[in-house]
């Protein structure tokens, strides 16, 4: 019976061991990069609104502050909020302003959130509800637009939906002679300029150009209703807001008293899918660009994580928390994203590295031990076979091989210094089995001379 072989890895599989770890680790650091924390898209798109609207200028100024960190912001006109929406839901754009009072929460308040794609990063801006005419009193409502001309804006806006059913509730309509105009922007202010309509619906921010050329115009006059408060009842995504008097030009006492305005908020919205730094760069640019006092609200006022037509995202949820992510406010956008995708690689890898570094010298003790334990298994069963019978010739000359393997593996291996007292002695085992196997090769009469000091002892 031979002895079991001894099994250690040439220096070439050992490397190849070594690369395949590598290539593991490589390959899991570029899944966790590409698929747990791919890095954001390089472009970005938006849509806003009319190209003479409030939701377009605040584009543009996004697009600014996005192409400063290196991202292209694309702008996408429309006719309002109402084809934001659409192109939100349909993956047309990944970010839009959207009307207050055309989203999920504002239509159905106990809707299932994971029931739409879409999230709201933020409220940013006031929209109230302008009315304006020449001369028509409209504080007792707007039953005096019977039979008048009336600007609602373009078809498939949420101007135009909102200023509609407004008409509707007041009994406003075609079916009494209303002449429901379909325009919107500045093209309102010029019909109204020279007389074509007799009042316009307009429902935009304050910095929307048509809304200011209206405002600044003495000659026009802008409804104060005396029912906000009401309607604001019976429309919950509206709210009472005041056009305080003189707020528009002091020197002319514009307006001339104070205005009660309702007023709905404009919702920056955003598909799910989209990247946490993006989302995270978009609420900054929010901050820099509705921040600032308008003539219906206080700075700091927006943006704002309450009234939301849609749920709130969790980027928003942790920005309005605790504030910009730490690494952006010491490096520039993508360094920061660099080295935060960097981390999530690390610190997992580093928890796994690190209580192995812990048990590692555990392991190659043990090792080293069960290596000079299976030397010992060898040269035991090499010892026990020379025992029990009278080895061939050729098998003498494989055992000698064997234990030269033995003793080499033992001189070319490196152990610690208190190993060495077990190496010594596995070394003096090797020799003294050696020693029992040349006296086997010896001839009977050499064999019984040297062994009979030793029998007689």
């Amino acid at each position: 019976m031979k002895p079991p072989a001894m099994h250690t890895l040439p220096h070439g599989r050992r490397l190849l061991m070594w690369m395949l770890l590598i290539g593991a680790i490589a390959a899991v650091i570029w899944g966790v990069v590409h698929f747990v924390s791919p890095a954001p898209p390089r472009s970005l798109v938006m849509s806003t609104g009319v190209v003479d609207g409030a939701y377009h200028r605040f584009g543009l100024r996004y697009q600014e502050i996005l192409r400063a960190n290196g991202i292209r912001l694309d702008l996408q006109p429309s006719s309002g909020g109402v084809e934001n929406l659409q192109r939100l839901n349909t993956g047309a754009a990944s970010v839009a302003f959207v009307q207050g009072g055309t989203g999920l929460l504002a239509t159905d308040p106990d809707a299932d959130p994971d029931s739409t794609p879409l999230r709201s990063l933020a409220t940013v801006a006031f929209e109230p509800v302008w009315i304006f005419s020449h001369s028509l009193d409209l504080s007792k409502g707007l039953g005096a637009l019977a039979g008048k001309r009336v600007a609602v804006g373009v078809p498939g806006s949420g101007n135009y939906q909102v200023a509609v059913q407004l008409l509707k509730d007041y009994g406003v309509g075609p079916e009494n002679g209303t002449t429901l105009v379909s325009e919107g922007g500045l093209a309102v202010v010029d019909l109204l300029a020279s007389h074509q309509i007799d009042a316009a619906i307009v429902i935009a921010a304050p910095q929307a150009p048509a809304v200011q050329k209206l405002l600044a115009d003495a000659s026009m006059r802008l409804a104060s209703l005396d029912q906000v408060e009401g309607l604001a009842r019976r429309f919950p995504y509206f709210q009472p807001v005041v056009l305080k008097r003189g707020s528009v030009d002091p020197r002319r006492d514009l307006p001339p008293h104070d205005i009660e305005l309702l007023a709905t908020t404009a919702n920056l919205v955003v598909r799910d899918e989209l990247h946490p730094a993006l989302a995270y760069l978009l609420l900054e640019a929010a901050l820099e660009v509705h921040r600032p006092a308008t003539l219906i609200n206080r700075p700091g006022e927006f943006p704002s994580q309450v009234g939301t037509d849609f749920p709130l995202s969790s980027e928003s949820e942790r920005f309005f928390k605790t504030g910009r992510p730490f690494l952006q406010n010491y490096l520039p956008f993508w360094a920061a994203n660099f080295v935060q995708r960097l981390l999530l690689v690390l610190v997992p890898l580093a928890a796994i590295v690190f209580p192995l570094l812990r048990v590692l010298p555990e392991v190659i003790s043990w090792r080293r031990q069960s290596r000079l334990y299976r030397r010992y298994g060898e040269l035991k069963f090499l010892e026990q076979d020379l025992a029990s019978r009278t080895l061939t010739p050729e098998e003498r000359q494989e055992a000698r091989a064997r234990l030269d393997h033995i003793e080499d593996e033992i001189i070319h291996t490196k152990f610690p210094l208190d190993f060495t007292d077990r190496v010594y002695t596995l070394r003096q085992h090797v020799e003294f089995v050696r020693a029992q196997l040349a006296r086997q090769g010896q001839p009977a009469d050499a064999a019984g001379a040297s062994g009979a000091p030793g029998a007689a002892a």
